[in-house]
């Protein structure tokens, strides 16, 4: 496992990582073992009860472990996050970031090829640690509540598992040096499990971070508008119509309007919307909006 380099790790113990603190181990990480092929609900229940959710590897193992398979999917482990009411966020495809999310206080989970290319052998873990001067990183791995592994060792084992990882937050927190695509995913995926009053939390904390992201914007919007925050809903919609000039953005807040009683509001917004419609792209949604206007 350690014959090929190890750059990322030779990078980080070089000084490459100076904004991080040496050492960082988070002690308090719960550990449940984990039992035959179930690394993934151990691994899953481990990140979620250290992040203040209650839940246990049996809990979950129903959504996350594929019999036919012997194992868990990632999308499933994103998904079973989502359901019991975590944002799970997929994290850069790099080593630094998982150490800051350390540092922050935050575990991660990690998937493992522990075998070679050729002969895999898969794996999830949560990694709890790392030790800069001493080349190592701590995880919560298999039946071993802190197993130390040479740095270079994760290294190696997580690129070829595709340098996949996620962190696990609550409604409103996000990864410190999480992507904005990632964000954007997250959003969505948690969009698709929650309740509209959580989504609106999700998507509020992302745009706050993420101002001129157009998805993330029309998905707070939206959000609002499910919740029946109208009115909230109605000046998201400006704000991105406003911001990025799209007739999507203007058509939804003309929708919005109407349901608040705007007629002449509503009347603008439209025309708003289909001047900017110079493709013909909402030509169908604007009409038959129009159509529902007449008195």
């Amino acid at each position: 496992m350690t014959g090929c380099a190890a750059v990322q790790t030779d990078a980080l113990r070089m000084g490459a990582g100076a904004l991080l603190p040496p050492r960082a181990e988070l002690q308090a990480v719960p550990f449940f073992p984990q039992t035959d092929y179930h690394c993934g609900p151990a691994a899953l229940a481990t990140a979620l009860v250290a992040e203040g959710v209650p839940t246990t590897p049996q809990v979950l193992a129903d959504a996350v472990y594929l019999p036919a398979r012997q194992g868990s999917l990632q999308t499933e482990m994103l998904s079973a996050t989502r359901r019991v009411g975590a944002v799970a966020t997929r994290l850069p495809t790099r080593l630094e970031p998982l150490l800051h999310e350390l540092a922050a206080g935050h575990p991660v989970v990690v998937f493992q090829n522990l075998g070679l290319n050729w002969v895999p052998a898969w794996h999830y873990a949560v990694l709890v640690g790392y030790d800069l001067p001493a080349g190592e990183v701590v995880l919560r791995s298999g039946q071993q509540r802190r197993e130390v592994m040479p740095m270079r060792t994760f290294e190696h084992t997580w690129v070829r598992a595709g340098s996949w990882a996620f962190g696990v937050r609550l409604p409103g927190q996000w990864p410190a040096q999480a992507e904005e695509a990632a964000v954007l995913e997250a959003s969505i995926g948690f969009e698709r499990a929650a309740d509209p009053p959580e989504t609106v939390v999700v998507y509020r904390s992302a745009v706050a971070r993420w101002p001129g992201n157009l998805s993330l914007q029309m998905g707070l919007a939206n959000s609002l508008h499910a919740a029946g925050s109208l009115n909230e809903a109605a000046e998201a919609y400006k704000a991105a119509a406003l911001l990025h000039a799209n007739a999507a953005a203007w058509i939804n807040l003309a929708g919005t309007l109407w349901e608040l009683g705007d007629a002449p509001g509503a009347a603008e917004a439209l025309a708003r919307a289909a001047a900017l419609d110079g493709d013909g792209q909402w030509r169908e949604d604007i009409a038959a909006l129009r159509a529902r206007m007449v008195p």
